[in-house]
């Protein structure tokens, strides 16, 4: 007797529908084969599923069982094909009629006694699932907030195989699960941190400012202390706040990567990612022998911050170029190849010299000219051409330290952020672009129209600083964003002034 089960395998964030079909066979030795490039986690189901149907109190006759994933010519990995292999098993030995299984789909790991266990990428399951037709789909408890996000799906949530058999056979009554979206945005803590917590620093929280309406990349130049990491952590206290299409992107992205709080079925603030300088490329864009999400994934829709950039790997920098510019991260295998979301605002902090203290009055620099032109070295110019803004971010004066609070708020550089972000957005309604960071080729040159005067003034600032083809596009940006904050429909050379004055690390390089 053959036995079709319906579940679903991910691909990237996303997941596509899987047949299990369970063939039992009582001529022959009793064996058991399983087939469609399944690896060593899907092959390990029989040992957890066998004990899991002994100790929920089923037994098997002598069979030989031959199982087979498909398609079959993807790979399969993870544990999320216990249950259905389990069940499968069960209808072929006649305990469940086959017809309690159609238009079901399900997924979840079985221990050793039948207890479900929660197992990753359960929302992209649950899309794929109601995509696919599919009147329901039983998950383990654990996973249940998660799949119920997904509206017009019924989703049944059980503790145990026993429960499962029970529901299936109509001798219990389990009741879909609901999730209230809308509550979820209501349940949303309040950030904790304020920019009006920051003293001083008025240039860096107006650079935050463009940086936000405009979703551009920034980078802080300063010495140790001088509050990088501060402002930085600050950065999603002012961003608008995700949509549900962001969310469920998102939430897609830390479903599959196994990182999903328990008690969160939908990521409803932006993410903040802040890893540390020793990660390898693959755990920055994604990887491994199949490949995972990485940092910058993680922080799709919301900002990737990296503390001490120059002490990074440089072969690690440089694998963020083109995720930079498009968005999104290719990961190719020789089996297979995956794309990952990684819309990210990159955000990064560094010193000015080894020791930090280049520049600084209160302290002497100890590097030499050698030393500080090495360490600049380990950022390459095609990188850096990639952040936006350049902003030094100096030593804070004791007269800003002795203030009790700064008169910049985070609520009032919100809503000038949301303000210029609501015309950007009638801007270009109907295009590609959202934002103007993301405006190039004849979209930049449409929105943004230049006179003579602004020719002028820009060429020869183009040719003091040696500025590239793509510095030069990333002022424009820049000009348009802090012409949408002052609500100016025309950019004068007011605007590319301040533009290019947030482009340090060019005016340094022609010093």
């Amino acid at each position: 007797m053959i036995v079709t089960i319906s579940t679903a395998a991910l691909l990237g964030i996303d997941a596509y529908s899987i047949e299990l079909e369970v063939d039992l066979s009582h001529s022959g030795m009793p064996a058991f084969i399983m087939v469609g490039l399944a690896e060593g986690a899907v092959r390990e189901a029989k040992e957890r599923v066998f004990s899991a149907l002994k100790n929920s109190g089923f037994r098997l006759p002598p069979s030989r069982i031959t199982v087979n994933i498909a398609p079959a010519d993807i790979r399969k990995e993870g544990t999320a094909y216990d249950l259905p292999l389990a069940l499968g098993l069960l209808a072929g030995a006649e305990y469940i009629p086959q017809n309690k299984l159609a238009d079901l789909y399900m997924a979840g790991e079985l221990s050793l006694s039948g207890e479900l266990k929660p197992v990753p990428g359960i929302l992209p399951l649950a899309l794929r699932a109601r995509a696919a037709g599919a009147r329901g789909i039983i998950v383990p408890a654990a996973n249940a907030r998660e799949a119920a996000v997904v509206q017009n799906l019924e989703v049944f949530a059980c503790q145990d195989l026993g429960q499962v058999v029970r529901f299936l056979l109509d001798k219990e009554e389990l009741t879909p699960q609901r999730c209230d979206v809308s509550s979820l945005w209501q349940e949303r803590h309040a950030f904790w941190q304020d920019f009006s917590e920051v003293k001083g620093q008025e240039r860096a929280k107006r650079a935050i400012e463009i940086a936000c309406a405009g979703g551009h990349n920034l980078l802080f130049i300063g010495p140790p202390g001088s509050g990088k990491t501060m402002l930085a952590s600050r950065i999603p206290t002012v961003l608008p706040p995700l949509s549900f299409d962001e969310a469920l992107e998102v939430t897609k992205v830390y479903s599959v990567a196994g990182k999903l709080p328990p008690d969160q079925p939908l990521i409803v603030a932006r993410p903040f990612r802040s890893p540390h300088h020793t990660i390898s490329d693959a755990g920055l864009i994604g990887g491994g022998q199949y490949p995972r999400p990485g940092e910058l994934s993680l922080a799709h829709r919301g900002v990737l911050f990296l503390d001490e950039l120059p002490e990074f790997k440089k072969h690690v920098l440089e694998v963020l170029r083109q995720p930079l510019e498009e968005g999104r991260v290719t990961i190719s295998r020789a089996a297979i190849s995956l794309e990952y979301p990684g819309d990210v605002m990159l955000v990064a902090a560094l010193n000015p010299c080894p020791c930090g203290y280049l520049g600084d009055a209160a302290h002497q620099c100890t590097c030499s000219p050698m030393q500080v032109q090495r360490y600049r070295s380990r950022l390459s110019g095609p990188l850096l051409d990639r952040i936006d803004l350049h902003v030094e971010v100096p030593a804070v004066p004791y007269r800003d330290l002795k203030q009790t609070k700064s008169d910049i708020t985070s609520a009032t550089m919100q809503e000038r952020i949301f303000a210029a972000r609501e015309i950007q957005a009638q801007r270009y309604a109907g295009l590609h672009c959202t934002t103007n960071s993301d405006l190039s080729g004849k979209w930049l040159e449409h929105f943004c129209p230049l006179t003579e005067q602004e020719h002028t003034f820009l060429e020869g600032a183009v040719q003091r600083l040696g500025m590239s083809a793509r510095a030069f596009t990333r002022v424009l940006r820049i000009a348009r964003t802090i012409a949408d904050l002052a609500a100016d429909t025309t950019l004068t050379t007011k605007h590319l002034a301040e533009a290019i004055n947030y482009r340090s690390l060019d005016r340094q390089s022609q010093g």
